[in-house]
């Protein structure tokens, strides 16, 4: 039993990573694979069902011969293997294109069901397709929901919002605390010129009452 399940283990573990023999293309494959399967619960994918399984069903046997390869390298395998390969990539492509083509339909017949469907089915760039993404959305939010990538959209947007809210309230703060120091600097050379304003002033009225005095002594004097 033990031997059994740690037989099972290693296979689950095996399994959970991609053949490493040419696995530039295989790795788009192998990703994708799971998404395409997926695509036979959309309605306009229902006629591909066949095409999808086996498609699938091929993509799982070519697996198999990659991890093969990696544990026993071999060059007929090898050309086997990279033969399998660029079937797939073809097949894979097609189903891209296809989707690409569904997201086009969905947009222009505003069929949001279908938009929402494709957009969430991880075969399209959603990123390069932001902006008329949200902005579908905001046009038929009433006859959509906003989960999966619309979502993540949003949150992204409304974290950018929140840093960019941040970032104005501490040059806000900063702006502020630099106009309060240059109202303190302004405040204190206002009450320092006041300060020797008031001293000349005091000095002038001084020389004034010296002056005055003098002139009352001369004048007493010639009298």
């Amino acid at each position: 039993m033990r031997i059994l399940f740690l037989s099972l283990l290693f296979s689950l573990l095996l399994f959970a990573n991609n053949p490493k023999p040419f696995s530039a293309l295989g790795d788009v494959i192998y990703e994708n694979a799971s998404k395409i399967e997926k695509l036979k619960n959309i309605d306009d994918f229902r006629q591909y069902e066949k095409k999808i399984n086996d498609y699938v069903a091929s993509v799982n046997a070519t697996k198999k011969d990659g991890f093969r390869l990696e544990k026993s390298p071999k060059a007929d395998l090898g050309k086997k293997y990279l033969y399998q390969l660029r079937k797939l990539a073809q097949t894979n492509d097609y189903f891209i294109h296809l989707v690409k083509v569904t997201y086009a339909k969905a947009k222009k017949e505003q069929n949001s069901e279908l938009f929402s469907q494709i957009i969430n089915s991880g075969l399209i760039d959603t990123k390069s397709r932001k902006k008329e993404i949200i902005d579908y959305y905001f046009k038929h939010q009433n006859d959509m929901n906003s989960t999966g990538v619309i979502q993540s959209f949003l949150d992204e947007d409304a974290k950018l919002r929140a840093k960019k809210e941040a970032q104005r309230k501490r040059y806000k703060s900063k702006k502020e605390r630099e106009q309060e120091r240059i109202r303190m600097i302004r405040e204190h050379d206002k009450l320092e010129r006041e300060r020797l304003e008031k001293k000349l002033q005091e000095e002038l009225n001084k020389k004034k009452m010296e002056i005055r005095e003098y002139q009352k002594e001369e004048l007493t004097k010639t009298i």
